[in-house]
């Protein structure tokens, strides 16, 4: 679904909550853009979102990240509305049309990443293809548990901003 600013500031709060968490699958996340309609601006939307997942903290973070499924995967750990799946699988598009070699390295990177870190591996993955996912999974499995983790927040403010921008339209879904 695809709405304008406007009408994001005008749904009830229900219907907002649930556009909202179709971008980000963070409880706090969502109550905080609440608070903050109505945005002025697609700037003012965009800097809110960051504002408030900055407030965010691990076990918000965790509740986002069940929110997406597996790289190469279409379900969430979490239940998600059928707007955030067909999200996901559009992010993904590039990297799932790829060969089942691809397909199988890329189920098996993500189980030893989740062997190392405990959690998903979570990557905005527009327009990434199977073998660059593979190469940043690989770089991102050096990487300490501090270190990943702030790697894997950033990732997914990444997605909800693209995700915030094909809400309103300001970006083609």
């Amino acid at each position: 679904m695809t709405l304008t600013l406007a009408r994001l500031n005008a749904l009830p709060r229900e219907e907002a909550a649930e556009q909202l968490r179709a971008c980000c699958g963070s409880s706090r996340w969502v109550e905080a853009m609440l608070a903050r309609r109505p945005f002025e601006s697609v700037d003012d939307l965009l800097a809110a979102a960051d504002e408030a997942w900055r407030a965010t903290g691990p076990q918000d973070w965790a509740e986002a990240f069940a929110h997406h499924p597996r790289i190469g995967e279409r379900h969430a750990a979490a239940p998600v509305s059928a707007t955030a799946r067909a999200w996901s699988a559009r992010e993904q598009g590039t990297a799932a049309g790829t060969g089942a070699a691809a397909r199988a390295a890329l189920a098996e990177a993500n189980e030893a990443y989740e062997r190392r870190f405990g959690r998903i591996y979570i990557v905005c993955a527009a327009g990434r293809s199977a073998e660059e996912m593979l190469t940043d999974i690989a770089v991102r499995m050096r990487n300490d548990p501090d270190r990943e983790r702030a790697v894997a927040v950033e990732e997914q403010r990444k997605i909800t901003r693209l995700r915030l921008e094909t809400l309103i339209g300001a970006r083609e879904s």
